[in-house]
């Protein structure tokens, strides 16, 4: 079997399939790749049982037809220094030995039996199907993602709820301190529906969806779901289970409502919270008529700083102590240049939304406060 492609394109491909690979497997035949040549088109595929990337690019030529696994660290790391240039494959299918030839030389390495990668799980008859836009998908994932958990006893938490009814579709993620709602209108379902993405294959989405355009096509059953790319196809393993009433948790009447320029407050907030406690972070936000301090302190290093900002807030005075970390992580992901922070009372949690929403979206942000001292 011979087939001769592209160096940057097979390097390129393989390196975005790479990342499901584990740096440990439970399979030895999960360090490698899958290669599959099929009527001139070479599809690739990385797995780590749970979730499975798979791609294809075109060969410049091929002899047969074929398929064989090789080791994704040794292919990879010899890939990288070669400059484009056609690379010439000959798989010798008695011993598995793989000659690749380019331009000044050429490597050896050995194969390893195709048969023994473990197959992508199909999806059931009564998979559910929803399209959304690859920019849509993308801006959604990357502002939930930060706030999903690392809790084992709480399983549902470690992804992203995705809550699909025929009006719009809802990306939803918690840790218990903050939650992110990210509603868009541009895309919605033939049904109400709804599953969790886990951590792992999120993250894959969130590299590979920025060189993608058009749709990206998701069906999905009780426990796995197929996210069909322009250029990638991937099928994860759900996380099961319930997720938790997300809606109950953010409070309706919230009377204190300040608006705040976004990048003014995050470097405020960095430069306060370096003197704030190292175990909590905590810093203390005091609003009065259009003015912000925010003030932290560390007891036990006798340090303290507070810096006060402009704002638009015309209610009561009222001090508020949230966790420093999470609320930079949380303004961060918000990219309006203006934000509203509504707040109910100091022991309830506290909303922070931007001034002006993107086109066809709904963000919500959630954030609970933490005892002040005083």
């Amino acid at each position: 079997m011979k087939f001769i492609v592209s160096s940057t394109a097979l390097f390129s491909h393989l390196q975005a399939i790479s990342r499901v690979i584990n740096s440990r497997n439970s399979l030895p035949i999960l360090d490698c790749f899958l290669f599959e040549l099929r009527d001139g088109t070479l599809f690739m595929t990385a797995s780590d049982n749970d979730t499975t990337l798979s791609t294809s690019i075109e060969v410049n030529e091929s002899d047969s037809d074929g398929r064989f696994a090789v080791s994704s660290k040794t292919l990879l790391e010899a890939l990288k220094e070669i400059p484009e240039q056609p690379l010439s494959f000959h798989i010798e299918p008695s011993n598995m030995e793989i000659t690749v030839e380019y331009l000044n030389g050429k490597y050896s390495l050995m194969g390893q039996n195709a048969d023994e990668y473990p197959q992508a799980q199909a999806l059931g008859s009564n998979a559910v199907q929803v399209t959304m836009g690859a920019e849509i998908l993308m801006n959604g994932v990357n502002r939930s993602i930060f706030a999903t958990a690392d809790d084992e006893l709480r399983p549902v938490m470690n992804g992203i709820y995705f809550d699909i009814s025929t009006e719009d579709i809802t990306l939803v993620a918690s840790d218990g301190h903050k939650l992110v709602r990210c509603k868009t209108y541009a895309a919605r379902g033939a049904e109400k529906a709804a599953f969790i993405l886990p951590k792992k294959p999120a993250n894959l989405l969130k590299n590979l969806l920025p060189k993608e355009q058009g749709d990206v096509q998701i069906g999905f059953d009780d426990r796995n779901a197929m996210f069909t790319l322009e250029n990638y196809q991937m099928i994860c393993r759900l996380i099961e289970g319930r997720y938790p009433n997300y809606n109950s948790v953010i409070p309706q009447n919230n009377p204190h409502r300040a608006i705040i320029d976004r990048a003014l407050f995050i470097s405020a907030l960095r430069r306060v919270s370096v003197f704030s406690s190292q175990s909590s972070s905590l810093i203390k936000l005091s609003l009065s008529e259009n003015q912000m301090k925010i003030s932290a302190q560390d007891i036990d290093f006798s340090t303290s700083a507070e810096e006060t900002i402009a704002c638009q807030y015309g209610g009561n005075p009222m001090s508020i102590g949230f966790k420093s970390s999470f609320l930079i992580d949380i303004l961060n992901n918000i990219s309006a240049q203006n934000i509203i922070i509504e707040l109910a009372d100091p022991s309830r949690a506290g909303v922070i939304v931007p001034e002006e929403q993107e086109e066809d979206e709904d963000l919500l942000m959630l954030l609970m406060p933490m005892m002040l001292n005083d």
